[in-house]
C-alpha cells in the first residue's frame, strides 16, 4: 500500500469520526443501533469523554496530512501525533467494551478500525521514510565514492 492511499484512509477515518460526533450531537444514532445502555447518563458522559480525544486526533490527522503534502518540516511529527491519538481512541473504546462485556459487532468493528488504520498508515510512514533515507544514503555514498575515484 502506498503512502498516498494510507493518507486517504486516514482522512476518511478522521472525517467519519467527526461525522459520528455530528450524529451524536444531533441525536441521529438510532436507539436500536446504539451501544448497550446508550441512554444511561453515565454511559453518555463516558461517550462524550472521547470527544476531545477524537477531535484532537482528527485535527492532528488532517493537519499532518496537509503539512506532509506541502513538505513542511513538522508534518511527519503532526501526522504521527494524529495517528497515535486515533489509535488510542479506538484502543480505549475496545478496552472498555471488552471490560464491560458488550460485544456489539458494529461498535467493535468501527473502533477496531480506529486502531487498524493508524497502525497501517504508521507502518507505511516508517517503511516509506526508511526506504527514502536508504536510497538517499546510497546516492550520497555513490557521489562520495565517485568523487573519490575522480580525484584519485
Amino acid at each position: 500500500m502506498s503512502l498516498k492511499i494510507g493518507k486517504i484512509l486516514l482522512l476518511v477515518t478522521d472525517a467519519l469520526l467527526m461525522l459520528y460526533w455530528v450524529a451524536v450531537a444531533i441525536n441521529m444514532i438510532p436507539k436500536e443501533s446504539a451501544f448497550r445502555d446508550y441512554t444511561n447518563p453515565i454511559m453518555q458522559a463516558w461517550n462524550w469523554s472521547f470527544f476531545p480525544l477524537d477531535l484532537a486526533a482528527s485535527i492532528f490527522g488532517f493537519a499532518g496530512v496537509y503539512l506532509v503534502r506541502i513538505r513542511h518540516r513538522i508534518g511527519w511529527l503532526i501526522l504521527t501525533i494524529g495517528l497515535t491519538l486515533t489509535f488510542c481512541a479506538g484502543f480505549m473504546a475496545i478496552s472498555f467494551w471488552a471490560y464491560y462485556g458488550d460485544f456489539n459487532v458494529s461498535w467493535w468493528i468501527s473502533n477496531a478500525l480506529l486502531m487498524v488504520v493508524p497502525a497501517i498508515v504508521f507502518a507505511i510512514l516508517v517503511f516509506d521514510r526508511a526506504a527514502s533515507e536508504e536510497i538517499a544514503s546510497e546516492l550520497r555514498g555513490r557521489n562520495v565514492d565517485s568523487g573519490i575515484k575522480e580525484n584519485a
